[in-house]
């Protein structure tokens, strides 16, 4: 039965019916798609720049639509950020293309009616949600989930967010995961619980308590530990 099992599992991997999802560290698959905004070829399309990609489960949904106003007041800040951001549902284009209409003419918590910037990807083949395991059968087995894949400009999975249908996602909280990984890409650092734009960093701890006395003695005044394997760095 196992000898069975693994060989329709290399079977399915082989002819592409089945993959695994990235996961963090993994190369974001790639994937050609029509959006609002035109053809798309991802990543490449966005050469050197942070991306998002954000799933959600229909157009004209209410729980979807504060989601994508509450993206769209904070876009700009993203973009100041060198960060495109994608939406994707396994809806039609031409759904898409209405639904933004409508969001455009939405004054949600007083802050305005929004632009879309953003492209939405029609993906009603599911052929990017199953490479981004964005499908989720024991949920629904034809709409995706509330995901999110932030990809750093190497074109790595930086951060996976996973949210229930009925649960809307936090943008700050998006934005600051964004702000903090750009804070430690390709740095010596680390940033503690609740870290927000402007606090300390961590450093990287030593590996015993005669390593961080040589660390003390090294460092400026920049640093400082609250134990000897717990240093902090001034902003």
């Amino acid at each position: 039965m196992k000898k069975i099992s693994v060989l329709v599992i290399f079977v399915l991997l082989y002819t592409g019916v089945y993959s695994q999802m990235p996961l963090l560290g993994d190369r974001a698959p790639t994937f050609k798609a029509k959006s609002t905004k035109g053809d798309i070829n991802f990543p490449a399309d966005y050469y050197g720049k942070w991306k998002i990609l954000f799933s959600h489960p229909a157009a004209f949904t209410p729980v979807c639509t504060t989601e994508l106003l509450e993206l769209a007041a904070l876009q700009d800040e993203f973009y100041k950020l060198n960060t495109e951001l994608l939406v994707i549902s396994t809806d039609g284009l031409n759904s898409h293309l209405e639904w933004i209409k409508s969001l455009e003419s939405i004054n949600y918590k007083g802050k305005g009616e929004q632009d879309i910037k953003f492209p939405l990807i029609s993906d009603s083949g599911l052929e990017i949600s199953e490479k981004y395991g964005m499908i989720h059968p024991n949920s629904n087995k034809t709409k995706d989930i509330r995901a999110v894949f932030i990809v750093d400009p190497d074109d790595k999975v930086s951060a996976i967010f996973y949210y229930p249908d009925n649960v809307g996602r936090n943008i700050d909280e998006i934005l600051r995961t964004l702000i903090a990984l750009q804070e430690v890409y390709r740095k010596d650092r680390l940033t503690p619980a609740n870290w927000n734009p402007g606090d300390d960093l961590l450093l990287k701890s030593p590996e015993s308590e005669k390593e961080a006395e040589k660390m003390e003695a090294k460092e400026s005044g920049s640093v400082y530990s609250l134990a000897w394997y717990l240093w902090f760095i001034k902003k």
